[in-house]
């Protein structure tokens, strides 16, 4: 039988097995949880993906180790051999992942609609609200408190964690996951001015999510304008992001903590963005760009590769000497331009 998560025990042969890792001691050691090198005791897996932590090998009490195939050569404990230990920390994680599983049904606190459809393998728990003609998948939970606006489709093993807010008209794929306090469909940022008031733009559009996406706690993600906000499959958004309305985010993307996305955006395939970033509106970002922390892109990028624009924290007395001559970089410029007319006009 395959193993399935919430395990409390299992041994160290049935994971190499289900991690598809060479198997080096002793097949037969139970292992009941996962641990670092430092804290790991004999029933425990560890696993060593940093060098900076290759010293801990010679002392850790783990039952075993993850660990690639040059470190593994010169390792005399139980391992678990692969080409990516983290990786295979990662999947191992998911084994021993006891988060708790609620039964199949619906609440009986929970008010949903008489036109929304509930697979009979979902759960629905306390206080949850479903509005009329939602469409709800196979062995999808529904936290606590979350409430899910009308016509919208959630759809098989998707889990929305307790206090979620899905308006109208959003669909998610299958084994979407959807923290606490995340809100998606809110209404986009869309106003006309009036002379000396603003118009509220009806935002007429959805939000479209693929297939595995992570969405991070209390991250909003606004309906179009007209057309969807589309976050595409394998998308990992971190906690407290802002997504704008018309957005659109590549498969398999990453983006982390506080990072603001203005609208009709379009982000590619495979990028990574760090915390704190502010991307303005209308731009084209093309696949496997990252953008470091705290930077601020204003144009589009249409090349590949890493980019940044943040000053790195230091000593308040350099920085304030630094801002000094950051606001004299224009007057230097002229003087140099100045210059070189004049070299031009002399030569």
């Amino acid at each position: 039988m395959a193993l399935q998560p919430g395990l409390t025990s299992t041994s160290l042969g049935e994971l190499a097995t289900y991690l598809q890792a060479e198997l080096r001691g002793d097949a037969k050691v139970q292992v009941c949880g996962l641990a670092t090198l430092a804290t790991a005791t004999a029933e425990q897996l560890a696993f060593l993906a940093n060098p900076k932590y290759a010293s801990q090998l010679e002392t850790t009490a783990a039952a075993a180790v993850i660990l690639a195939p040059d470190v593994a050569a010169d390792f005399s404990g139980n391992c678990l051999v692969l080409d990516n230990p983290y990786l295979g920390f990662a999947r191992a994680s998911r084994l021993f992942d006891r988060r708790p599983r609620p039964e199949p049904g619906i609440h009986p606190t929970a008010v949903v609609d008489p036109s929304a459809s509930v697979d009979a393998t979902a759960s629905i728990g306390p206080n949850v609200v479903i509005a009329a003609d939602v469409r709800i998948g196979a062995g999808t939970e529904v936290g606590a408190g979350s409430t899910i606006g009308a016509r919208s489709v959630l759809g098989a093993d998707c889990l929305i964690h307790p206090r979620v807010s899905i308006a109208y008209d959003v669909h998610l794929g299958d084994r979407v996951r959807v923290h606490s306090g995340a809100v998606i469909g809110s209404d986009g940022f869309g106003f006309a001015r009036d002379g000396a008031q603003w118009i509220k733009i009806a935002q007429l559009g959805g939000v479209r999510i693929g297939d595995d996406a992570d969405v991070g706690a209390c991250t909003t993600i606004d309906r179009g304008a007209l057309d969807d906000t589309i976050i595409e499959e394998g998308v990992i958004l971190d906690n407290q992001i802002q997504i704008a309305h018309n957005v659109r985010v590549g498969a398999y993307t990453a983006i982390a903590a506080c990072t603001g996305i203005a609208g009709s955006t379009r982000i590619g395939r495979n990028c990574t963005i760090a915390g704190g970033v502010g991307i303005s509106g209308h731009l084209e970002i093309c696949d496997g760009v990252h953008l470091g922390g705290m930077c601020m892109v204003t144009r589009s990028i249409k090349e590949p590769g890493a980019y940044g624009s943040a000053l790195s924290a230091m000593p308040m007395d350099q920085y304030l000497k630094s801002a000094v001559r950051i606001r004299q970089l224009d007057g230097l410029a002229k003087q140099v331009r100045k210059l070189e007319r004049k070299l031009e006009k002399d030569s």
